[in-house]
């Protein structure tokens, strides 16, 4: 069994990695969160994109535990906000991972902005570190592209999911299926990027 540390205390997140090994038929993997290993000082997240965060934090993690690390950066950018909130996405209101402060800010923004140009994507950019050189490190990127709604919609996913529908639905992120959000998400886009680096590390 290998031990793969997800830098991350969401346990939303590691079911996600869960599925999206399970999915690949990756198994022996043995999952641990933030929670599971002792504290360490994580370092702010001051990059100005979402892999040099993802990258950050991985490096932090592995070099705390020696363990393999995932970590991921991921957020909101709005055409009509010029890309933001982008990497300042969990703190848009101000307080950090405040889901609905954060949506509640974004609607009133875009208030005036007509639905044709209420395009925007949800971007992840997922980093492995497996080693203390830049050559044990790997980092996918996923988009998923879509737009905006007026009001929150579905009781599923986290974050900004209850007011984006992605291109081609005609339900919220927040109104999929788990396994109908891996499919298409960001997050499962950039997990999936990672595959071959995790199976050569496995």
């Amino acid at each position: 069994m290998t031990e793969l540390l997800v830098a991350s205390r969401n346990p939303k997140k590691l079911a996600e990695l869960r599925r999206v090994l399970d999915a690949a038929g990756l198994s022996g993997v043995v999952l641990l969160s933030l929670d599971d290993v002792p504290p360490f000082e994580e370092a702010p997240e001051t990059g100005a994109t979402f892999e040099e965060n993802a990258i950050a934090k991985a490096r932090d993690a592995y070099a705390a535990t020696g363990l393999p690390a995932v970590a991921d950066d991921s957020g909101l950018e709005v055409d009509a906000l010029n890309g933001m909130p982008g990497v300042l996405s969990a703190r848009w209101s101000g307080r950090h991972g405040d889901d609905a402060a954060n949506t509640a800010l974004l609607l009133g923004q875009l208030a005036d902005v007509p639905d044709a140009r209420r395009g925007a994507a949800f971007v992840s950019a997922c980093a492995l570190v497996h080693g203390p050189t830049d050559t044990d490190s790997a980092v996918g990127i996923g988009r998923w592209p879509g737009s905006i709604v007026r009001a929150p919609r579905g009781a599923g996913g986290f974050g900004y999911d209850p007011v984006f529908l992605p291109t081609g639905s005609g339900r919220t992120a927040a109104e999929l299926s788990p396994q109908e959000k891996d499919a298409a998400s960001h997050r499962g886009r950039a997990l999936a990027a990672l595959l071959p680096a995790l199976r050569a590390l496995l």
